[in-house]
């Protein structure tokens, strides 16, 4: 069994979940601590066959949001797998799930079966849009949530068309929000001892993430079109092209902020112009601002603007790509590249956990697990199976412990 260290130490997660959002806040419950049981069909979850790139057999993807889990290989659409799994609920503390509405329920496995035999039990489950609304058993996936919420429409060049987010927004949000709701939930069991349902809709996550975009449109009734390289309310909070032809973004969001900016750039004409003097008078001349820092940026390279306005105290950073944001030295510094080490001599590296607790840190990661690697050692420790039963299960084609993980 893995050795926990971490906050959440003491707590045990059913992890039913595949794909992205799930297995995203199954790793954050791992890397705070949680013995984390990962539930997969015998044939296993399909991110460890997502091209193009493969670390032993698994794909890069499935390395990247399943470390410090157990995987236990079982048949959901045998009898018996399903009493295994029902069983297996009664030992945790949370089961979280990220099938369609009801998909687990048709196993026997819904929150109103396991709550009436667990009531300590926090079930979380994560969907596109949800358990109730007119939206219910719809699929979706990231981008459609991305899309339907308005914030798609936000993303790309002005009078260009809606582009996706670079990063899988929607599916991380409802991760971190489930991590939030079970968290939550566990301190309100700490004072009632009773578990509850944790309903968590990627549609609802996106919308909630549109924040002062929401409140802007609600306020005004104008529609926000994409918001390009800068900011609704502040000019000069933007990125802009340097001399070699790198974006630096620039955010000098206050009064003094903005005099620096000046004062950095040579502009000292547009420090004390009369309509420059306020938020608002930067606003009403932004397209002024604009044209004066473009130019202004074309004079330097990318870093040798980033020195002169650190300098001066603005906020400033360059616009990276991915191999110079994962050889920063601020990003190396704090751990947010971990190289894991397997069996064998095998590493993984992957993005980091980025949060640092002083009382309750977890130092250890573990290899993502081969398929059913934790099978036998799990149904033996948690349910008490002998080697007997176990190897009938196994024939009997109800529990897996997957192929043998492939040399690097």
């Amino acid at each position: 069994m893995l050795p926990a260290k971490g906050a959440l130490a003491h707590i045990k997660v059913l992890d039913i979940t595949t794909f992205l959002s799930g297995p995203y806040a199954t790793q954050v419950l791992g890397d705070l601590g949680a013995d984390v049981i990962k539930i997969e069909q015998i044939t296993g979850d399909d991110t460890r066959r997502l091209p193009p790139n493969f670390i032993a057999g698994d794909s890069a993807y499935f390395h990247s949001i399943n470390r410090n889990k157990k995987s236990v290989a079982v048949n959901l659409r045998d009898r018996e797998g399903q009493e295994l799994v029902r069983r297996l609920a009664g030992k945790c503390d949370v089961l979280i799930e990220n099938m369609r509405p009801g998909g687990l329920a048709k196993y026997g496995l819904g929150y109103d079966v396991l709550s009436a035999e667990h009531p300590r039990l926090i079930y979380a489950s994560i969907s596109g849009f949800g358990q109730d609304g007119p939206y219910r058993d719809h699929p979706a996936y990231d981008m459609v949530v991305q899309g339907l919420s308005g914030g798609m429409s936000l993303t790309g060049e002005p009078d260009g068309r809606p582009v996706r987010s670079g990063i899988p927004i929607g599916d991380l949000a409802a991760g971190l929000y489930s991590v939030i709701g079970i968290t939550s939930a566990l301190e309100a069991r700490h004072r009632t001892g009773k578990g509850q349902y944790v309903d968590v809709s990627m549609l609802d996550c996106q919308v909630a993430m549109l924040c002062y975009q929401a409140s802007y449109y609600l306020a005004s009734s104008k529609v926000p079109g994409p918001q390009g390289r800068g900011h609704e309310s502040i000019p000069s909070y933007r990125s802009f092209t340097a001399k070699d032809d790198l974006d630096v973004v620039i955010c000098a969001n206050t009064d003094r902020m903005w005099r620096s900016l000046c004062d950095c750039i040579g502009r000292i004409d547009l420090r004390d112009h009369p309509g420059l003097q306020t938020r608002e008078g930067r606003y009403d001349h932004r397209q002024l601002i604009w044209e004066a820092l473009e130019a202004a940026f074309k004079t330097r390279t990318a870093d040798e603007w980033v020195v002169a306005l650190r300098a001066h105290e603005v906020p400033v950073g360059v616009v990276n790509t991915l191999d110079r944001s994962l050889s920063d030295e601020q990003v190396l510094h704090r751990g947010m590249v971990l190289d894991i080490e397997g069996p064998g001599g095998l590493h993984v590296k992957v993005a980091g956990n980025p949060l640092k607790m002083s009382g309750n840190p977890r130092e250890d990661h573990h290899f993502p697990p081969r398929l059913g690697q934790d099978t036998r050692g799990v149904l033996s420790a948690e349910l008490g199976l002998g080697g007997d039963e176990l190897d009938r299960l196994l024939s009997a084609g109800v529990i897996g412990d997957g192929p043998k993980r492939a040399k690097a």
